[in-house]
């Protein structure tokens, strides 16, 4: 057993005051597993910095001042950061972390104009979005944030898919119909709505959301069928409901 795996088994439940489906334990399990492995395009000490530096941004005084304003852009100043990843991925991990409903266009080509390539975007957002979602869970049910994760050294695959193309989106995505090649797994015979094919420009990080979203939501193929029993201790639209209202408080703009 390598240190990860030893390390990995430790993220339980056993102290929660409710029972939690042993699904979701092995789903966080893998998703901490590849927070701490090297990435497409960030290494594993990378990865790892961004979920500190997502946990950090909650106590970051900008953002909570920009929180407040009228609009972001009307509050200058530097985040309180935790140092070890350029300003810009910092700005990243802050803003999409408290302020995810009033990111713009401009903001994100400042972001592109300052050296954050695309896919390094798109990796950044899937770690803070898979370190936010399990923190949430363990709040909810009343435990402790787990530890993060050593890093595991290595360099990353650097892998460009040869299907992402320009779809009117912020950043390149993966159409059905390119899904070809190392790609050919990623969608499967299911329709991906674009909320689904938002991260395929590094293809890794559709793969771990979709797994994560299987043990924590329901697998894809019946997130369209309304009528299916997804076999949880609450009915569809009971889930669907309190989704919805999320959403809202979220500011979801999607």
């Amino acid at each position: 057993m390598t240190a990860l795996d030893y390390e990995t088994k430790q993220l339980a439940y056993q102290g929660a005051p409710v029972v939690v489906r042993e699904d979701l334990v092995e789903a966080h399990r893998r998703a901490w597993r590849r927070i701490a492995e090297p990435g497409t395009w960030w290494t594993g000490e990378q990865r790892v910095a961004i979920a500190a530096e997502t946990r950090n941004a909650l106590s970051c005084s900008l953002c909570r001042e920009r929180k407040q304003a009228l609009s972001p852009n009307a509050v200058e100043g530097e985040h309180q950061s935790l140092g070890g990843l350029p300003a810009p991925v910092v700005d990243v991990i802050h803003r999409v972390r408290t302020d995810p409903g009033r990111l713009s266009k401009r903001w994100f080509e400042q972001i592109r104009a300052a050296g954050v390539g695309d896919a390094e975007y798109v990796e950044t957002i899937s770690v803070v979005v898979t370190l936010t979602s399990i923190d949430f869970f363990c709040r909810a049910i009343g435990t402790a944030a787990h530890p993060l994760p050593a890093p595991v050294a290595g360099e990353p695959a650097r892998h460009r898919p040869q299907g992402a193309r320009p779809e009117g989106a912020w950043v390149p995505m993966i159409a059905h119909a390119n899904a070809t090649g190392p790609e050919a797994d990623l969608y499967g015979v299911h329709r991906y709505p674009n909320v689904g094919r938002a991260l395929s420009l590094v293809p890794d990080e559709v793969r771990g959301l979709v797994d994560l979203m299987t043990a924590q939501y329901m697998p894809v193929h019946q997130v369209a069928r309304a009528s299916d029993d997804p076999g949880r201790a609450i009915d569809r639209a009971q889930m669907e409901l309190i989704a919805g209202r999320v959403s809202a408080l979220n500011e979801c703009f999607y």
